[in-house]
């Protein structure tokens, strides 16, 4: 249900992966929104290849960084909020190996920010922080469901560093300093997934070799004699056995939407899975093989790519989201071979 029009949104994250699905919906039920971006270069208008020109200009953009207290402090001392929703970070767990300290400084620090200027300005605003299941780790490798109250055990700094700040915002409502809630979204995907991410991968892979260019330059196979001679046949893959339910993006960010607009005092400080029902479950190959049958491409090969290997990998991933659906109804609706033909029409289009 979509809620009476003329609240104001603040919103991190807004030039990421999941924020311009979300400013969509916002502009689309009549709210006004602001976005957090950093640099007043112009890089707002790469959401173009999500956006329309008039969506774009509809939304407020504030230059700053999350990293900053004195600017994120500014923005709420000057500006008053009905809400916010937080998916700025650095979301990429290989990445966070490569660099723990600027992950935490992000993601931790960032948080810490954000709630301690809606604490000072506006404590009436409500606060939707966006953890992952990455803070589960590898909990559910025994293959059972992944529940809300199941201990946090991450297995990278990614994770480490957003059950950190899962812990603060539940501390900061139980203690009467924030209002807000934690969604723990579980793997999604979709147009405008940054390429370094499994799924969005081979997507991007596919449609350059669709556009006759070469994306093998780099490639690091594990086994050389993988390679095809034809290296425009190669697709660089990670581990395969892994398994997910993935949902699209949209669905995802839906879920993030109606909790906000249905917030009262019993969800203060509640936590809520936002994942796909266990039946979906599928070994991470599955997705890279219905991408291979939507690009159309023949002959392609799989070749088993260093570079897309995690050092520590979760082997099993599935959650429960019976209590999202009792709160508010939610439900995935939008089916996977939509989402991957759109994340690949998406990358074709990009990369032509």
């Amino acid at each position: 249900m979509a809620e009476k029009t003329g609240k104001k949104y603040f919103v991190t994250g807004i030039t990421g992966f999941a924020a311009p699905h979300l400013a969509r919906m916002l502009l689309e039920d009549g709210h006004e929104v602001h976005g957090l971006i950093r640099g007043s270069n112009g890089r707002e208008y790469d959401l173009l290849d999500i956006l329309r020109a008039e969506e774009i200009d509809a939304i407020k953009f504030h230059f700053g960084d999350i990293r900053d207290r004195t600017s994120i402090s500014n923005i709420f001392k000057n500006n008053k909020y009905d809400g916010v929703f937080h998916l700025g970070a650095q979301s990429h767990p290989p990445t966070s190996f490569i660099d723990p300290v600027g992950t935490y400084e992000t993601n931790i620090m960032g948080t810490a920010h954000l709630i301690d200027a809606i604490q000072t300005h506006q404590p009436d605003c409500i606060f939707q922080f966006t953890s992952t299941s990455e803070v589960y780790g590898n909990q559910g490798k025994t293959m059972e469901n992944l529940h809300e109250d199941t201990a946090l055990c991450p297995s990278n700094p990614y994770g480490n560093s957003k059950a950190a700040s899962d812990f603060e915002v539940q501390e900061r409502c139980r203690n009467g300093f924030l209002n807000g809630f934690v969604t723990r979204a579980f793997s999604h995907t979709g147009p405008r997934r940054g390429k370094n991410f499994s799924i969005s991968w081979d997507a991007y892979h596919l449609a350059m070799i669709k556009n006759k260019k070469n994306p093998n330059r780099n490639i690091s196979p594990k086994n050389k004699s993988d390679m095809p001679k034809d290296t425009m046949k190669a697709l660089p893959v990670g581990n395969l056995k892994t398994k997910r339910i993935v949902i699209d993006v949209r669905d995802c960010v839906k879920s993030y939407k109606e909790l906000m607009y249905n917030f009262d005092e019993s969800m203060n400080g509640e936590v809520y899975n936002v994942c796909g029902p266990q039946k979906s479950v599928s070994e991470m190959e599955r997705f890279t093989d219905t991408l291979i049958k939507l690009s159309e491409l023949e002959g392609i090969v799989k070749v088993k790519d260093d570079r897309v290997f995690r050092p520590i990998d979760i082997q099993f991933q599935v959650g429960d989201a019976a209590k999202i659906e009792k709160r508010i109804g939610w439900k995935p609706k939008i089916p996977l071979d939509k989402t991957l033909k759109d994340l690949l029409d998406y990358w074709v289009k990009k990369t032509a």
